[in-house]
């Protein structure tokens, strides 16, 4: 067994109880971040262990980190050895929201030098639909020792964003609604707006209508005309805070357009910064 994208319902149905699957519930709603846990503690897919994304899959907020910035290689490799992980095994990430939480640890892992790694085509809904089994009872976990092997080019840092503004040799791609793409209706970060030069790639359009993702051929030639001539390797997602960003980064490895890279801080890092250009620029609400 070997996925390194994505798995079919099918395909998890039929290795469920293989002993090196580790599955991953990462269910979340940003504006109630017990739901997930909640939603667990109801059902869940037998063997799959919880990933908080605030807890888990981010590291300590310093203000100028964006909202969910990465944790420490250390802290998150030894919270993934606890959870049984370790190089022999294949990890499948699901959530209820279109595979964007599970493309945040699909991404994470990656990074950490883990390619068995997959987000659950069509998730829990899907899974439900179908009437396959969900249980309750918590899962038997085997702690582990995981040995990362980091690949810090997967990911660019702020100060690499800054300096290659508007270059032709980088092609930043935001994840997030055209409206706060436009600095319209901004309801999660001080500063509406968004990165000089950026253009925008609503996350959802990677799915079609019954929430599963779009074929490889029809994302292939979609993200191939948004490039507009860049290569793979001169894209940088970003979005709110480095989560639906990775959604649109899976979606090109779907498509076979391998090497784009993630900038986690996102829009919520840059944006701490007044001295950090945006567009369209703030406007000052007028003196009382």
């Amino acid at each position: 067994m070997s996925h390194h994208t994505l798995i079919s319902t099918e395909a998890l149905a039929a290795c469920l109880s293989a002993p090196d699957l580790v599955v991953f519930d990462c269910r979340h709603d940003l504006m109630d971040v017990e739901s997930g846990r909640k939603a667990y503690a109801a059902d869940h897919i037998p063997g799959a262990r919880f990933a908080h994304l605030d807890e888990n899959l981010s590291g300590p907020k310093t203000g100028r980190s964006g909202r969910h910035p990465l944790p420490s290689v250390v802290a998150f490799a030894k919270w993934l050895g606890e959870q049984g992980v370790d190089v022999r095994r294949q990890v499948v990430a699901y959530d209820a929201s279109g595979g964007y939480y599970a493309a945040r640890l699909w991404w994470m892992l990656r990074w950490l030098g883990h390619d068995t790694v997959a987000v659950l085509d069509g998730g829990l809904p899907k899974w439900k639909l179908e009437n396959r089994p969900l249980t309750q009872a918590a899962p038997r976990i085997e702690p582990t020792t995981f040995t990362p092997r980091r690949r810090d080019a997967l990911k660019v840092d702020v100060s690499t964003v800054l300096a290659n503004l508007r270059s032709p040799g980088m092609l930043i791609v935001d994840a997030r609604t055209p409206e706060r793409f436009a600095g319209l209706n901004e309801t999660l970060d001080p500063v509406g707006g968004h990165i000089p030069g950026a253009i925008n790639r609503l996350f959802q359009l990677n799915l079609d209508n019954s929430g599963a993702f779009k074929s490889a051929n029809a994302l292939r030639k979609e993200f191939i005309d948004l490039m507009a001539g860049h290569t793979p390797e001169q894209i940088v997602h970003q979005c709110g805070s480095g989560v639906t960003a990775c959604h649109n980064l899976l979606a090109m490895e779907i498509a076979g357009l391998k090497g784009s890279r993630l900038y986690p801080g996102s829009w919520s890092e840059w944006c701490s910064d007044p001295s950090r250009p945006v567009e369209p620029r703030p406007v000052k609400a007028p003196a009382a």
